[in-house]
């Protein structure tokens, strides 16, 4: 009895630090880049975008093309870091347990 009460203080630990994980991620912001610099886009802990900027020299009609595809290589770029970012805090949740497979958080 005395061991599950321990596992149960441990779980009530581990929801506590999570709660505290999903406000920071909240909080969070990452900008991931592309075409040198040229356009970046930023996004929320939770993979939802923020903001987009683009260079003006890429604002040429005949160029529109390119900028949508910079913009979804930058939105990837961003969406990797926070990815990254994600299971570094989850680590520091878990003790260093990887999560389970096809558990994600967002």
């Amino acid at each position: 009895m005395k061991d599950l009460m321990g596992m149960m203080k441990q779980v009530k630990d581990m929801q506590e630090r999570m709660q505290r994980m999903q406000e920071e991620l909240g909080a969070l912001e990452v900008t991931g880049t592309s075409g040198g610099g040229l356009v970046s886009v930023t996004l929320s802990g939770k993979g939802d975008m923020k903001r987009v900027h683009i260079d003006p020299s890429l604002l040429k009609p005949e160029e529109a093309e390119i900028i949508e595809d910079l913009i979804v290589a930058a939105s990837s770029d961003a969406k990797s870091k926070v990815e990254t970012q994600l299971q570094e805090k989850m680590s520091e949740v878990t003790g260093g347990l990887p999560l389970p497979p096809g558990m994600k958080l967002f």
